[in-house]
């Protein structure tokens, strides 16, 4: 798998900074190691060094694959930080350095310190962008020649065998080294022994790395496992892997206080389980879900850098463990302890793996085929070390300083089962040992892997769900294309054309509908449902509080907690505690600030179920304090609403963020291709901050859309697999044009949760004549202006033009054949006037969806999920009319568009028609929530009485009329009216209608000091009324209310559906 690498440790290529730069080299660590490097190299140098008389290592270019070379880590070990496409050169008496003049320059500085270290020269070969090195090479070779000009063999040149020149600079200086005469040796094996000794900064680099493995492996690992098993969630490994590695990178997210500049990956994150392990450090976490079943396996693997140093820590979980899985654990976990007993100055390294078998050989001999090859490796710059192998092989003998990641597992057991997700599976535990002079010390050890950690027991009498068996629907059958029907006497109008096809749509409708509600009903709910409340901790310990300045109000921003002075001590508040804050001042100058809280029992309260923790305390509800200086109470109040304003914001956007699906990472287009670009374009919605709003970029990638503007922070990432539709939309009579995705799953823009993301660009500017007066149609500066806005607005509409019909081409590539992806235009011609949300709209058919795209909010209605359309109080002598879209999920609550004027009805239904979408006509406003929750309570009895057909007003004339006349007998009063219109409305009140109220109600109970209620005031109303002898109502009035009422509260007795009793 293939990641960006740590940008700590190298200058980005082409920059290497001059003088004044932030990179500097450590001299001081530079001459120490330039010191062991001459020692081990004259110490060593025929059994380590191969006899060499030179040392060549050349580091290639950057790259963004996660690879570990020992050219890089020679750069970084000496030099502190990476030199790409640098070639190094030494010898008895010099360095030779072949580089850019960038890299040239940050390099003068070891000048002085090579000198007074070992007594070489550094010369510097100073390469041009346009030159291929091959003169300078021809000088260093001449040097060497120089060196060794009475010796009778040639030089022995030492060089990294097994690394493959990268680049022209490398491939050219390879193939200069074979056509010379020197003798070529491999040095592989005396850098890796040179790196093997750490030093103290290299054991503290290795702690922090190491601190911030197992941190995330408490912190965010396990309890991330734990949340999903516990509340039986669905996610895949590859979603965890990105999670962590998220972790790793923001170390704060792991509660660890490291720079994220200094910290990356060793490699990306491992999650393991269902029966496919691999325990190499190469494997991959697949996109499988995570398996959590009784008797299932989990591992886990983390690896994290801290200064290039490498860290590494794995555990397996076991979920209702076996006999037998138990016991290969316990084995394991015996062996691994006696592998790093056995990691001591003076052992053999052969001897940590011969004690971890010893240990199998004797509790579980069965198992000793399963066991690893090998306890580990060497673990340092490199993720494994060549060189100091943990098996039983290797005879080299352990020193002080020497870092080792003992992994050790078992592969492949089985156990007694038919399932093969948990028949299969793998242990494997590891972690990172620094061996010192008198013990050795685990510095990942505080991530427990003692068997109560990792083992988890559930309920295994736990009732199994039920599985519903999902109907697939088959979509409806196509229609041949209606022709005029023609004969010698007569013509078959549209109209009648149109009532033959809605017939047998409706048919099919009705078909459709039998066949997805077969199933039986579903008994989930959509709905999100609400988390309880966290506890609120301002300070875990007393001496966590901040020293009283002066016994009055104050606010502590870090810990986000008020302090109230209360009988003399100062008492600690969470500001998320607090539900108002105001102030007043009275006559006397006296000035009062009143705080009232969030307690138990108050209605609608966010955190009523803390009560439940603590029954039976006492809570406060309201204090009050008075001050002399207005203001300081002024102050006070502003900043805990500052406070509260931040936190409740914080809090949402967490909960937001929580709620969103993980989406695949962007692929940058690199060098595979240019990407296509559309710059200059505003988003909506916007992104949050106060400061200048400023357009960006749109760009395509590999997988996905990318709109950056010059702020680092302000960036959308759109993958083409989250892309529902698409539209592009120019400015014909609109002020904007505009590229619309509507997306599958929401993503977060700034700090706002959406599925709709648009961007756009404004043809025309607003302005305005300051003048007043009127000016000629013939004015030639107006003439000229009007054009110029038509040119803009053309060029405008032919760059987006140009940008979708590239996309569009990108998109027929195969790779995207399974999206099915493609711009679409709207039918202007087609459009309506209406009411979708709370303002009047041009709404807009295309060829899938009906949209409205100018005025937020966007209105986005997919054709296909569409049941069926009602078009209501339609009639005569109405200027206009209401159209309800019924969708094929019944759980979700039907789009009612407001106020269509009646001239546009001939043109919907048509519309409608050449669409397949059946649609209704009816005359009141029915309650479709009612009717809904009617079909979804007893689906048979709605299949029986023949479907959506009760309401086809034509099939139900004669009904209506002898219901009529039935009910013309029986008069309500309009209080009874009234009261039952009310509580239908109430029984079928959707949860945004009862969220709604629980804000009014709450406002209501927060203001109940300040004045009278709703109910006084209507009371007071009516009396007057009654005083005044407005109540006496014609009886037209009182038969014209009744009506309303009885519309609202049913459908009209024609479509009134029994609810029967469900079938068993």
């Amino acid at each position: 798998m293939t990641d960006h690498r740590s940008t700590n440790g190298q200058p980005p290529n082409g920059t290497a900074p001059g003088s004044g730069s932030i990179y500097s080299i450590n001299l001081e660590n530079f001459s120490k190691r330039l010191k062991a490097l001459y020692s081990h190299w004259n110490e060593h140098k025929a059994e380590l060094w191969s006899s060499s008389d030179v040392l060549a290592v050349a580091t290639p270019p950057p790259s963004e694959d996660l690879r570990y070379l020992k050219s890089s880590a020679l750069n970084i070990w000496l030099l502190g930080y990476e030199f790409p496409e640098t070639i190094m050169v030494f010898t008895k008496k010099q360095i030779h350095f072949l580089c850019s003049q960038k890299k040239a320059s940050l390099l003068e500085v070891v000048k002085k310190s090579a000198k007074d270290a070992v007594g070489v020269d550094v010369v510097m070969h100073v390469k041009a962008k346009t030159d291929d090195g091959t003169a300078l090479m021809d000088a260093v070779f001449r040097s060497i020649r120089a060196q060794y000009k009475g010796s009778e063999d040639a030089p022995f040149f030492g060089y990294i065998a097994r690394e493959a020149p990268e680049g022209k600079l490398l491939e050219t200086w390879a193939e200069k080294l074979k056509s010379a005469s020197f003798q070529l040796v491999d040095v592989t094996n005396g850098l890796s022994d040179l790196f093997a000794f750490k030093d103290k900064e290299e054991h503290m680099n290795v702690k922090k790395a190491a601190y911030l493995s197992y941190n995330v492996m408490n912190n965010v690992v396990v309890p991330r496992l734990e949340t999903v098993i516990d509340e039986e969630k669905k996610i895949t490994h590859a979603t965890l892997m990105d999670e962590t590695e998220k972790a790793i990178g923001n170390p704060q997210l792991a509660k660890v206080k490291l720079k994220p500049e200094n910290v990356d990956i060793c490699y990306p994150p491992i999650f393991q389980s269902g029966g496919e392990f691999d325990l190499r450090p190469s494997a991959a976490s697949n996109e499988e879900n995570l398996y959590y079943d009784s008797a299932s396996v989990i591992l886990c693997a983390v690896g994290a850098r801290y200064n290039s140093y490498c860290s590494n820590i794995a555990r397996t979980f076991l979920i209702d463990a076996t006999p037998v899985q138990s016991k290969a654990y316990e084995v394991l976990l015996k062996a691994h302890e006696a592998a790093i007993s056995m990691l001591k100055p003076g052992n053999r390294i052969s001897a940590a793996y011969q004690a971890a078998l010893s240990v199998v050989e004797k509790e579980a001999p069965d198992l000793v085929p399963n066991l690893t090859k090998s306890a580990g490796t060497g673990i340092g710059l490199e993720f494994r070390e060549s060189g100091l192998n943990l098996n039983m092989k290797n005879e080299r003998v352990v020193k002080a300083g020497m870092v080792f990641n003992v992994s050790l597992g078992f592969q492949n057991l089985q156990c007694a089962s038919k399932n093969p997700k948990n028949k299969n599976f793998s242990l494997l535990l590891a972690d990172t040992v620094i061996v010192g002079e008198q013990n050795t010390e685990v510095v990942t050890g505080k991530s427990s892997k003692a068997v109560k950690d990792v083992a988890y027991s559930f309920n295994e009498d736990e009732e199994e769900e039920d599985k519903h068996v999902k109907v697939e629907t088959n979509g409806s059958d196509h229609f041949m294309s209606k022709t005029v029907l023609r004969s010698d006497n007569h013509e078959i109008s549209k109209e009648e054309l149109r009532r033959q096809h809605q017939a047998e749509l409706a048919r099919q409708k009705n078909e459709e509908t039998a066949r997805r509600l077969a199933g039986g009903p579903e008994t989930g709910d959509n709905r999100a449902i609400a988390k309880t409340a966290a506890d609120l901790i301002a300070y875990k310990n007393v001496n966590d509080l901040p020293p009283p300045r002066d016994f009055m109000i104050q606010i502590d921003q870090k810990n986000e907690a008020v302090l109230l002075p209360i009988y003399g001590s100062m008492v600690p508040f969470h500001v998320a505690t607090i539900r108002t804050v105001s102030s007043q001042q009275d006559t006397n100058r006296n000035c009062f600030i009143r705080i009232i809280f969030n307690v138990p029992g108050t209605p609608f309260s966010s955190h009523d179920s803390n009560s439940l923790k603590n029954q039976g305390a006492i809570y406060l509800k309201e204090v009050s304090f008075r001050s002399k200086d207005p203001r300081h109470i002024s102050e006070v109040v502003q900043q805990i609403k500052t406070l509260r304003r931040h936190v409740v914001a914080r809090e949402s956007e967490k909960a937001e963020r929580a709620t969103l699906v993980t989406q695949e990472k962007l692929q940058l287009a690199g060098n595979r291709f240019k990407p296509i670009r559309l710059p200059d374009l505003w988003i909506r919605p916007v992104f949050g901050g106060r400061g200048r709003k400023i357009p960006g970029t749109l760009e395509t990638h590999v997988n996905g859309f990318r709109y950056s503007t010059t702020r680092a922070d302000e960036r959308v990432d759109v993958m083409y697999g989250n892309i529902k539709h698409a539209f592009f939309q120019p400015a014909e009579k609109e002020m904007i044009t505009l590229l619309h995705f509507h997306l599958h799953n929401h993503i977060m823009v700034g700090n706002k949760k959406t599925k709709d993301v648009q961007f756009y660009v404004e043809v025309m500017d607003v302005v305005q004549t300051l003048g007043g007066g009127k000016r000629s149609a013939y004015d030639p500066d107006e003439i000229e202006e009007e054009q110029r806005e038509r040119d803009r607005k053309n060029k405008i509409n032919m760059d987006f033009q140009s940008f979708v019909n590239r996309v569009n081409d990108l998109w027929g590539q195969p790779q995207f054949n399974g999206l099915d992806l493609e711009f679409d235009q709207p039918l202007r011609e087609l459009g309506f006037h209406g009411v979708p949300h709370k303002a009047s709209a041009f709404i807009v058919p295309t060829s899938s969806c009906l949209v409205e795209l100018v005025e937020t909010p966007f209105l986005v209605v997919t054709l296909s999920e569409i049941e069926i359309v009602n078009l209501e109080r339609v009639g005569l002598g109405q200027k206009n009319f209401d159209m309800t879209i019924v969708f094929k999920d019944f759980k979700r609550d039907v789009l009612r568009i407001d106020s269509i004027p009646s001239t546009s009805l001939d043109g919907i239904k048509e519309w409608l028609d050449t669409t397949d979408l059946k649609y209704y006509e009816s005359r009141l406003n029915l309650n479709w929530r009612q009717i809904l929750k009617t079909i979804t309570d007893d689906p048979q009895s709605f299949i029986e009485n023949g479907g959506w057909e009760f309401l086809n007003l034509e099939a139900s004339d004669s009904e209506s009329e002898d219901e009529e006349e039935s009910d013309q007998g029986y008069e309500p009063s309009d209080m009874e009216s009234e009261s039952e219109s009310e509580d239908d409305d109430s029984d079928s009140a959707s949860l945004v209608e009862s969220e709604d109220e629980e804000e009014e109600d709450s406002e209501e109970d927060s203001e109940e000091e300040k004045g009278k209620t709703w109910e006084e005031l209507e009371r007071e109303a009516s009396n007057a009324d009654r005083e005044k002898g407005n109540e006496s109502d014609s009886e037209e009035d009182r038969r014209r209310r009744k009506m309303k009422a009885f519309g609202k509260s049913r459908a009209p007795p024609s479509s009134a559906i029994p609810k029967r009793s469900k079938l068993r």
